[in-house]
Parts: C-alpha cells; structure tokens; sequence
C-alpha cells in the first residue's frame, strides 16, 4: 500500500496505514476460506458435487491478488470512517502499531461476517479467489465488490477523487 497516497484530505494516520497493509495477505486468505466455508454450508447442504462444488473443496491455496483493490478501498473506509488520525494514550502497554493492527482485524472480521450474508458478496469472492476467473471475470467480480462497498457504507471510492459520501436525493 502506497503510504504516501491520501484517500480523503485527513488521511495521515500513518501507523494505521502500515498496520492494514500488512495484513492484507492474511486477511483476505482468511476472508478467501471463510467464504468458501459459508458457501458449501449455505448453498451446497445435501452435499452434492458437480464441478463447482469439486474445485471449491480441492482448493488448498487461494488466489487473494485479485482481492487487493477491495481490501485497499475498504482499509481507506475504515480509516475514513474511525475520523480520529490523532495519537491517543494507550494504558494496556500495547504499542500504537498493535493497537491499531487488533481494532481494524476485529473490525474486518465483523464487516467480512456481515457480508457474507449477501450471496452476492460470496460469490464474488469466489471467483475471484478459488475459482480461477480469467480477467473479465474478475473485472466484473471486482465491480460487484465496489457497488457493494458503495452501498454498504453509502460513500463512493473513486481512484482519484478519494472517498465522498453519497449525498441521497
């Protein structure tokens, strides 16, 4: 993650920034194997296997290359989000760094475990992590991810722009 690129004219928290994109490989492998869980569970619960069903449950290492955009809009959110990019006093001994690596993972993980509730969310998350899409799959797979983003949060990511909120008519 470019550390130098602002999302939003306030976006200097620094550490925070350093803390996501660190855990980006580890996060969206994470989100990679949970959707596939809720997939078989939620779509597939007599256990059938037709070809799909096949590559999801023989998939032992998942691609998250194509997540990278989704995971990067979404550190941008967060940090838009919490609004504070001041230091504050931590009394737990835990450094800034860890402070902030633990509130956006558990912050993720709650995000992650409500989208899955959309099939939408899942299944593009699929084919853009086990199912191997060629790069207009995973084009359309990733535009998905952004309207759900835009949706979900009400504020629209533009690549130049930054974040704005989407003022309703």
């Amino acid at each position: 993650m470019n550390v130098s690129h602002l999302t939003f004219p306030q976006d200097k928290n620094y550490i925070l920034k350093e803390a996501q994109a660190n855990t980006l490989e580890q996060l969206l492998t994470k989100l990679g194997n949970d959707v596939k869980h809720t997939y078989l569970n939620r779509f597939n619960p007599l256990n059938l296997e037709d070809d799909t069903i096949k590559a999801i449950k023989n998939c032992q290492v998942l691609s998250v290359k194509h997540l990278g955009e989704f995971y990067r809009e979404l550190a941008g959110v967060y940090r838009y989000k919490i609004g504070s990019n001041q230091l504050e006093f931590i009394f737990s001994g835990k450094s800034h760094y860890q402070k902030y690596l633990d509130d956006w993972t558990e912050i993720f993980e709650i995000w992650m475990e409500d989208f899955m509730n959309s099939p939408y969310f899942i299944r593009a998350v699929l084919q853009m992590t086990i199912l191997k899409p060629n790069h207009r799959v995973a084009l359309l797979a990733k535009n998905r991810l952004k309207v759900y983003l835009s949706q979900y949060f009400n504020l629209k990511v533009y690549k130049y722009h930054g974040i704005v909120p989407i003022q309703a008519a």
